[in-house]
């Protein structure tokens, strides 16, 4: 059962509840729980968002119904009444969507109120915390006032599916995971050297470049996910990395890369002109095909070998009096952001390897810093006045093995703001992302890897700066997990002797 653990809220004292990630301000009258027969729905909102209201609360009940006891106890016959409101007929989701709402629980029912459906659909998942299913009655706890909304934008899960291909089921029921935890953005980071898995209408042939012909996602998949992504509030950010990272996609078009002097393939030759218009028709359609006002355009990581050994490229570099071909890159890198900004109308994010040199970026482009906890260039972007999100403290394929000591705490105690800096500087650090790059996970693996390590950073992104209590995080979380555990996830413990009381699990 869920451990509810009741405080004074005038010492300033914040009551847990269980709820996760913790809301940004819950009153307490006693923590009791009501049973009742049913939960009763009832709506007040705009015929836009409907629909999308609608399927939150089917998926909440859904997941009451899995994590249900076995309990046929029976209470009171009468219905639990749930009043849903909905302001806005705003259907757009995007890094500035309002999510914020109150919840309020009492003897005579639940009433949730936000702006956007979006902001609802975080109430709807609060509000399951505070319910508790069995075969034949619900209970439901009747003191709690809440007022929550995100103290980030951003709050992010980077999935890789080039180094080992991810199929459409494993990455919906990422989704599920997302929206209980409250993250709304995907960055799809989709191809890599190893593979390129998506398939193209405008160069058909760069989808050769997959592991094999059944290990593509086309149209429909990709629609599939933005789609689901869409009703949980999740944003499907793409990243088609370059010019690195781009051996796959050579195997349809192989004059893209630079010839290296050992006849193997290198990074994207920038001086071969037609790269240029091939980029700007790919990325038209990659605009196209996920609809979000950001995309991730990469620029990471690029080795200079080949280049440096290609005989045209190093006489080209002479006559332009360079010696670093970091400028080589920022040559490419600046003609597509340059494209993407003027041609395609479109905002964008990159590595911060393009903030680093020194590139002419647009003034909304977003800066992703990745290098670990480099506070130092997350002061020199905030400085410039760009905006940032952190991913380098939330890497998950960088395990602490240490056999007593869950990781995932060490994500929880690295806050996107730990940098110095003035307040304004901080209010443009916009968020973060988990990453789960794929060298090591697929299928088999890829959910306990990643859940519930992300969880921390998922609570870290939400809650507001003080919430830092880990012997605190540490009860509510295994609460949360446990309850995960029940609806069928597969999601990791927390350390040794974190045992869920749940049918099944032994």
């Amino acid at each position: 059962s869920v451990l509810f653990v009741l405080a004074v809220v005038a010492l300033g004292i914040r009551p847990a509840l269980g709820l996760w990630p913790l809301p940004s301000k819950v009153e307490v009258v006693d923590g009791s729980f009501q049973r009742y027969g049913e939960l009763h729905w009832s709506y007040d909102a705009p015929s836009e968002v409907q629909g999308v209201l609608e399927g939150g609360v089917k998926r909440m009940e859904m997941r009451l119904i899995k994590s249900r006891s076995n309990s046929k106890a029976t209470g009171a016959a009468m219905l639990y009444p749930v009043s849903v409101t909905v302001s806005s007929a705003d259907t757009s989701l995007s890094f500035d969507t309002d999510e914020s709402y109150t919840l309020s629980t009492s003897k005579e029912g639940a009433k949730l109120e936000a702006t956007s459906v979006f902001g609802a659909l975080r109430g709807i998942e609060t509000f399951r915390q505070l319910v508790k299913r069995h075969l034949f009655s619900v209970d439901v706890n009747c003191s709690v006032s809440i007022s929550d909304s995100p103290r980030f934008a951003v709050r992010g899960l980077l999935i890789d599916t080039a180094r080992h291909f991810l199929p459409i089921s494993l990455i919906l029921e990422n989704l599920d995971l997302m929206e209980m935890n409250k993250l709304n953005v995907l960055h799809w980071h989709v191809v890599d050297d190893q593979s390129f898995p998506f398939e193209s209408d405008f160069a058909e042939h760069l989808s050769e470049g997959a592991f094999s012909p059944s290990l593509r996602f086309s149209k429909e998949n990709v629609k599939k996910v933005i789609d689901e992504a869409y009703v949980r509030g999740i944003i499907v950010m793409p990243e088609f990395d370059t010019p690195g990272h781009t051996l796959s996609w050579g195997k349809g078009y192989p004059s893209l890369l630079t010839s290296c002097s050992d006849g193997s393939f290198g990074p994207f030759n920038p001086l071969n002109e037609d790269l240029y218009p091939f980029m700007q028709g790919f990325l038209q359609e990659v605009v196209d095909t996920f609809p979000t006002s950001y995309i991730h355009l990469g620029g990471d990581e690029v080795s200079f070998d080949c280049w440096e050994s290609n005989d045209n490229i190093t006489a080209w570099m002479k006559q332009q009096g360079w010696t670093n071909y970091a400028k080589l890159e920022g040559y490419y890198v600046q003609k597509i952001v340059d494209i993407v900004e003027k041609t395609l109308k479109h905002k964008y994010l990159v590595w911060q390897e393009v903030f680093n040199n020194n590139i002419t970026l647009s003034s909304d482009a977003v800066v992703d810093v990745w290098k670990g906890t480099d506070w130092a260039t997350l002061s020199a972007v905030t400085e410039k006045g760009y905006k940032a999100v952190f991913s380098g403290g939330y890497y998950l394929d960088h395990l602490n093995t240490s056999p007593d000591f869950f990781d995932g705490w060490e994500f929880y105690a690295t806050d996107p703001q730990g940098f110095n800096g003035t307040q304004a500087q901080k209010d443009l650090v916009i968020g973060g992302k988990a990453a789960m790059w794929g060298e090591h996970v697929d299928v088999t693996n890829f959910i306990p890897r990643v859940w519930p390590r992300t969880s921390c950073v998922g609570e870290r992104l939400w809650s507001a700066a003080d919430v830092t209590d880990q012997a605190d995080a540490e009860v509510r979380l295994h609460e949360f997990r446990c309850g995960q555990v029940a609806m069928g996830f597969n999601v990791e413990p927390l350390g040794p002797g974190s045992f869920c009381d749940i049918a099944g699990y032994a």
